[in-house]
């Protein structure tokens, strides 16, 4: 049994699949992958993986939003996010992975730790004890991702061609898929405390801390287009992004 309020999100995610005009496939790459993992989600919540599950069901829903504001957005010639503007505008031909990599960059680097403090208010950030099960539950998307790792993988290469050495490498690359994956959502747990000071100090200094955000996220992107093996070079240097001292 799954949740029923991520299965919601997840037929959204169907219904911007079913609507997505021709000549997008870069968007159905990510979108496909991400109803994957939302409903991944949805069934460990079920299964009572989580500490809090009615938690997660709202962070999940709220996430998720992000996302689909900035797939709007850009469905209707509105400017979603930096982050989200490149990875939409990226050109066609790239790779599959390439397209996800730059949907995963802007919704878990930029989106994530905004959701993260949309669900997490002041007060709760004073109390150790709660703000350790938020963070235990946090970790728990990890082993989701873990899992999906090899399937997302599968779903990628039946609509590619893919080089020999590519084959060759795909064990390797899994494995350099989940360590970054977990590396950057260190790194967003990170930032959400980080965004968290900036709110305290008020609205101008908040928005100031999302722009630098924003631009580390989009600056990402120059990381993620480099020639050569991206998994192996995100394995060594990392995913996500991190906010400086204020």
């Amino acid at each position: 049994m799954s949740s029923a309020a991520i299965e919601a999100v997840a037929a959204d995610l169907q219904a911007r699949l079913d609507a997505m005009p021709p000549g997008r496939t870069a968007q159905r790459d990510f979108l496909g992958t991400y109803r994957r993992t939302t409903l991944a989600v949805g069934e460990a919540v079920g299964r009572g993986v989580f500490e809090d599950p009615a938690w997660v069901e709202e962070w999940d829903v709220v996430f998720a939003g992000f996302y689909l504001a900035a797939l709007d957005a850009h469905l209707t010639g509105a400017s979603p996010p930096r982050p989200w503007r490149l990875a939409f505008g990226a050109r066609e031909s790239l790779p599959s992975l390439l397209h996800v990599l730059l949907g995963v960059n802007a919704h878990v680097n930029y989106d994530l730790p905004q959701a993260l403090l949309a669900v997490i208010p002041d007060a709760a950030f004073a109390d150790p004890a709660l703000m350790d099960l938020r963070r235990r539950d946090h970790e728990r998307i990890d082993g989701i991702l873990s899992t999906r790792v090899a399937a997302e993988d599968g779903e990628l290469a039946a609509r590619s061609a893919r080089r020999l050495l590519d084959r060759a490498l795909t064990p390797v690359n899994r494995r350099a898929s989940r360590r970054f994956l977990r590396e950057s959502r260190q790194k967003v747990w990170h930032n959400a405390i980080e965004l968290q000071r900036a709110r305290l100090a008020g609205p101008d200094t908040y928005a100031a801390r999302l722009t630098e955000l924003e631009v580390l996220a989009a600056a990402k992107i120059a990381d993620l287009l480099a020639p050569g093996q991206v998994l192996l070079r995100l394995s060594v240097a990392g995913f996500g992004v991190t906010l400086p001292p204020p």
